[in-house]
């Protein structure tokens, strides 16, 4: 099984979202980035490969979509709580990002949503297990 997750995506200006995301609090690994990738660490397990669109487009065989236009994929992370999904939210709005959607409230989960320079689109979730039914 795998241990590590990757997720690719292709970026207008790679130093300009790399600002962005640093801003936000995420480190970029120095081995896996250069002029055309930069390697955003998420946890110890799960990173974000923002790559030039250019060189994004040499490991497919379709068009790159605009995020801005046509969304493909929701990137959803977890939050320790309601207040830390609030603040990570505001501080990206602070920093260029669009809310797209209303938080959202379901009592044993609080969730918040906001594209970033490029349009793709990230949700952070705060679930309080204990609220959870037990079946």
């Amino acid at each position: 099984m795998p241990s590590k997750v990757f997720i690719n995506l292709p970026v207008k200006d790679l130093q300009r979202s790399m600002t962005f995301f640093k801003n936000l609090g995420f480190s970029f690994n120095p081995q896996f980035t250069d002029e055309k990738a930069g390697c955003m660490v998420v946890s110890d397990s799960i990173f974000v490969m923002l790559l030039t669109e250019t060189y994004f487009k040499s490991f497919i065989d379709t068009q790159v979509c605009d995020a801005n236009l046509e969304t493909e994929v929701l990137i959803a992370l977890d939050a320790e709580s309601s207040d830390e999904v609030k603040a990570f939210v505001s501080k990206a709005e602070s920093l260029g990002a669009k809310i797209y959607a209303e938080p959202k409230d379901h009592g044993f989960m609080y969730q918040h949503s906001f594209a970033d320079l490029d349009g793709h689109k990230w949700e952070l979730a705060y679930v309080n297990m204990s609220q959870l039914s037990q079946s």
